[in-house]
């Protein structure tokens, strides 16, 4: 039997490849087991990271609130007891909106802030003693 090389066919898939990887270095650009490899792998990469990029985010939020909230000393709050306070009061702005006030507009979170404190009862911690 003759052998068949499958002609423009496997050329117009290989090259569809390379171009998704014409931007890796070395051997990872030009040879085609490699390539699909690379491909996977980088196609797995970018969903992992798409869902680590929110947790990312979620964290820096997090301590651009913190940080804001601590270094007032009118204000004695630790951020836990801030969100906390936020809930109770039902003021659903989320952690995104708050770390922007918070570092736009330093004054307008101290307000909230301060609102919460003066219409609620301080949060008790159960500190085990009675």
């Amino acid at each position: 039997m003759t052998r068949i090389k499958r002609g423009y066919i496997a050329r117009k898939r290989r090259t569809k490849i390379r171009l998704f990887t014409s931007s890796f270095r070395g051997a990872h650009s030009r040879l085609t087991r490699t390539i699909t490899q690379q491909k996977i792998k980088a196609l797995v990469s970018t969903n992992r990271d798409r869902d680590r990029k929110k947790r990312d985010f979620r964290g820096l939020w997090i301590s651009r609130i913190n940080a804001v909230i601590r270094e007032n000393p009118k204000i004695y709050y630790i951020y836990r007891n801030f969100i906390y306070n936020l809930y109770t009061k039902q003021l659903l702005l989320n952690r995104k909106i708050i770390a922007q006030i918070a570092i736009f507009k330093e004054n307008c979170l101290f307000m909230i802030a301060n609102d919460i404190i003066k219409t609620k009862n301080p949060r008790r911690l159960n500190s085990g003693k009675v």
